[in-house]
């Protein structure tokens, strides 16, 4: 009988574990999806851009962050393509002129401060060092947002401060906190 309350018991954990292991990223994350399809591979293959044709450094070397509408219209003002895609981009964003609402997956908190023009420009580090192949990307992800904080998902699966701290060991720099931490 004591053998099998304690069978009973672990059978229990063992579910309720599982339904929480499984359960609770659902619970904590609104996924959704990005306002417009969007591929990287079309930009950066067939068209031969670069990051930084669209993700540019401000004069003062901050990053301007995802690019204003008036960036996209400058080839977009009418379709290059016959996609569905860049025909409802056009139509609902380029004619009517209507920033798109992008959700942003690497919104930094609030207090940390980071320098993409000391990265790009000084150390000569490629965007995919830190932001992954985007380049090759057809389709974008979709956005998942912590319904505590309301960051990103992203920003904790794949811009964590150890994957800073370690590149800037593998580079000889070390830093005080207070260098990124304000």
């Amino acid at each position: 009988m004591k053998n099998r309350g304690t069978w009973f018991f672990w059978v229990g954990a063992s579910i309720a574990l599982a339904a929480g292991w499984a359960g609770f990223p659902r619970a904590l994350y609104e996924r959704r999806p990005q306002p417009v399809e969007f591929s990287h591979k079309v930009h950066t293959g067939t068209g031969g851009m670069k990051c930084e044709d669209c993700h540019e450094l401000r004069a003062d070397g901050s990053f301007a962050g995802i690019p204003a509408l008036e960036k996209c219209a400058g080839c977009h003002s009418a379709a290059m393509g016959s996609t569905a895609a860049e025909k409802r981009f056009i139509d609902g964003y380029v004619t009517p002129r209507r920033e798109v609402s992008w959700a942003v997956y690497a919104r930094q908190p609030e207090n940390v401060y980071f320098s993409h023009a000391v990265h790009v420009k000084r150390a000569q580090l490629a965007c995919a060092g830190c932001h992954g192949d985007h380049g090759q990307a057809e389709t974008l992800p979709p956005y998942e947002e912590d319904r505590i904080s309301g960051y990103s998902r992203d920003v904790w699966l794949g811009m964590k401060m150890d994957d800073c701290v370690a590149c800037h060991r593998q580079h000889g720099l070390e830093h005080s906190c207070l260098d990124c931490h304000k």
